[in-house]
């Protein structure tokens, strides 16, 4: 494969890692203190360090430490955390107006968003797009629609699957701790199915995506195949441990979906907007959903969600039963706009793909290396790193914590995850420098490696 240089536009903070103090550091020790004592516990929190400025793959501290960003906030900030077209569109739009509720009176800005959805989401149909704010909202919303349309209750779900924190999508949601502990009782019309998880398949099933379709379709059955509105999956499930399915798991469900008269709902927050080196994760499946939801990095932070899909479908809801007060607000419409301007001449999309390249040279040998470190996987700039022990596969929450707070030690941000706890997982900004990466997966390496010592 042609080696393709990262590219990044010249950024407004040195794009070197560098401790002043230990991190964390004094002045954020202080704050955090006084976040303790001020903002409820039940936020927690990755790494406590606050931000004095950020921008390209690197976040600068109150302490004057500059640390790799291999978090991206938790895949938002894909193309930087002060990218600077999506500020002067946002700021363009500040002097205009902030905000009227689309409901109210509308603006061009939404209608624009929608069209460039319709146009670049994976299907050969005509489409709509509703907008909204977070990512749960997008599933619900979903949900909504897909019941609309079917006049059916049903949810299918799969295992190690993550959709959201608000009531139903923690129903949807398998991690019990700490999504649905003591939140109950949740919605009861959901149901869930095996997943195709190649390392650690389904209990009972062998690995690949036959059994796991299998068992799907006698799911469906069991439940009454005319009952279900929606099955929900995510093209690279993320909180569940950055799994990527067993190839054809995904068009088996297509197929599944269209036998019963399921409407197919494919959740993107995490996994789209050029994450894995396409527009869309589902692109690698050469799958379309009948709905697609995206949210996160779509417009770089500031918050916005979409719902696109058949036409059909989207105007199923009665007038009024879609919307939100925030729903497509102004400022985001603009910072997708910007975003969707960058996309433009491919560059991110190839940085992505080349930051897998370099990722995998560094981190694949430590498979061979070390006797902890079970799968290296994903798409793109969406890459996990599984520790287990050897031959039993017995899960290592406690290795990908201490791997991780040594990267925070060190000055990386990384993040774990995992049904088990013992995921860590790479997000860095699709514009970040190639010397900038390699030294935060050197950082990992090194961490990796003192811990399987």
């Amino acid at each position: 494969m042609t080696k393709t240089t990262l590219a990044v536009d010249a950024p407004s903070i040195p794009q070197t890692r560098h401790l002043a103090t230990s991190v964390p550091g004094p002045r954020s020790n202080a704050l955090h203190a006084e976040r303790s004592a001020q903002v409820t516990s039940g936020f927690g929190v990755a790494l406590p360090v606050f931000v004095a400025r950020a921008d390209g793959g690197i976040i600068e501290d109150v302490d004057g430490n500059r640390l790799i960003d291999f978090a991206s906030g938790i895949a938002v900030t894909s193309l930087g955390a002060s990218n600077k077209r999506v500020a002067q569109r946002v700021a363009a739009q500040l002097e205009a107006f902030i905000h009227t509720c689309f409901m109210v009176t509308e603006y061009e800005a939404f209608t624009q968003v929608c069209a460039w959805l319709n146009a670049n989401t994976p299907g050969d149909f005509e489409k709509r797009t509703g907008l909204f704010t977070t990512g749960a909202e997008a599933v619900e919303n979903a949900i909504k629609i897909a019941r609309a349309a079917t006049g059916r209750p049903n949810v299918l779900v799969f295992d190690e699957a993550y959709h959201g924190r608000s009531l139903l999508t923690m129903a949807m949601t398998a991690k019990v701790n700490p999504y649905k502990l003591n939140f109950g009782p949740l919605p009861a019309e959901i149901i869930r199915a095996a997943s195709a998880n190649p390392l650690r398949p389904a209990q009972g099933l062998p690995a690949g995506a036959a059994a796991a379709l299998e068992s799907v379709e006698a799911t469906i059955l069991e439940h009454g195949a005319e009952t279900f509105a929606a099955m929900v999956i995510e093209p690279i499930q993320g909180e569940g441990g950055f799994i990527v399915p067993a190839v054809g798991f995904i068009p088996g469900l297509r197929k599944l979906a269209d036998k019963y008269g399921i409407v197919l709902v494919i959740d993107e927050i995490q996994a789209g907007m050029g994450r894995t080196g396409t527009l869309f994760a589902s692109e690698h499946e050469a799958v379309a959903g009948d709905l697609i939801l995206t949210a996160k990095a779509l417009a770089n932070g500031v918050p916005l969600s979409a719902v696109t899909g058949r036409a059909e479908l989207m105007n199923a809801p009665h007038a009024g039963g879609l919307g939100g007060t925030y729903a497509g607000n102004p400022l985001a419409c603009e910072a997708a706009l910007a975003v969707f301007e960058q996309f433009e001449d491919g560059s991110l999309l190839a940085n992505a793909s080349r930051i897998e390249e370099v990722a995998r040279e560094i981190l694949e040998p430590l498979r061979f290396s070390t006797d902890i470190v079970a799968d290296v996987r994903g798409r793109g700039a969406m890459l996990a790193i599984e520790f287990a022990d050897a031959g039993t596969l017995e899960p290592r929450a406690d290795l990908a914590k201490e791997v991780s707070a040594a990267c925070h030690g060190a000055g990386v941000i990384t993040l774990t995850c995992g049904t088990h706890g013992n995921v860590v997982r790479l997000l860095p900004p699709l514009v970040i420098g190639e010397d900038l990466l390699r030294d935060g997966l050197a950082v990992l390496s090194q961490a990796i490696t003192t811990a399987a010592k």
